[in-house]
């Protein structure tokens, strides 16, 4: 008979239920018992993530073969760019299963995910607007403009665009979706490449400007950031156009 760690290493090792694990439903032992039981959730979790894996996928097919997905990030804090991605998937995306809006996932998921969306992508392009530009724009003009300009860097010219909650200023045929990054898996990829340069670039900015925190909250209005700016004032990298550094420029 088997001991139960050789039964349990074997379930966390399995990725299907097989016939040899008819025996192991009828074995009364408590500890076998349990870890059956975590070989079934992980095999619910998972079951659970490819239908969304694969109802993401079809529902990019909707709108054609080669399909960029857009997204932005930065667009709220008080210091930073904004940065947007934009990415055209195979049709063949196993390998980014688990792939989700980049809020919903940890940093290392995030940086995991990365690296498979730039290994397996068709194309993709990131780009960063400036604080200056966001000032001169305003932050939803300077989102846009920065959102074609992720397209027009993209080396293969998409069918169509999709595009997390925006209409670009391109010529593409394109559809605005609520809530992107949930529903397609391009949007979602483009989330994730997005995020992820954006996090990179403020962790930089932190070595630079070490007294306000960048690498903890990415340029957000969080106390630590307000008390460093009412402290030191604000940096180049700061957005003069957004409240409270645009009261504190006048003043």
């Amino acid at each position: 008979m088997q001991t139960i760690k050789e039964i349990t290493t074997a379930l966390k090792a399995a990725t299907q239920q097989e016939p040899w694990m008819e025996a192991i439903q009828q074995d009364e032992r408590a500890g076998v018992q349990k870890a059956w039981q975590q070989f079934l959730k992980r095999m619910d979790k998972q079951q659970q993530l490819q239908q969304e894996h694969d109802a993401k996928i079809a529902f990019d097919a909707n709108f054609g073969q080669l399909v960029a997905g857009v997204d932005e990030a930065g667009r709220g804090p008080l210091a930073g760019p904004v940065v947007t991605a934009a990415v055209i998937l195979p049709e063949n995306c196993q390998a980014l299963l688990g792939l989700n809006d980049s809020k919903q996932l940890s940093k290392e998921a995030r940086n995991r995910m990365r690296a498979l969306v730039m290994e397996h992508a068709l194309s993709y392009a990131i780009h960063f607007q400036s604080a200056q530009m966001i000032d001169t724009l305003n932050i939803y003009e300077a989102t846009k403009q920065s959102m074609a300009s992720s397209i027009e860097a993209l080396k293969i010219k998409p069918d169509f665009v999709l595009a997390d909650a925006m209409t670009l200023p391109i010529d593409l045929p394109q559809q605005s979706i609520i809530k992107g990054d949930a529903q397609s898996l391009a949007i979602a990829a483009a989330s994730i490449l997005a995020k992820t340069a954006r996090d990179d670039y403020m962790e930089k900015l932190a070595q630079e400007f070490p007294q306000y925190g960048f690498e903890q909250h990415a340029g957000y209005g969080t106390k630590q950031h307000l008390e460093a700016l009412a402290k030191h004032g604000p940096t180049i990298h700061h957005r003069t156009s957004f409240e409270p550094i645009k009261s504190m420029m006048k003043g």
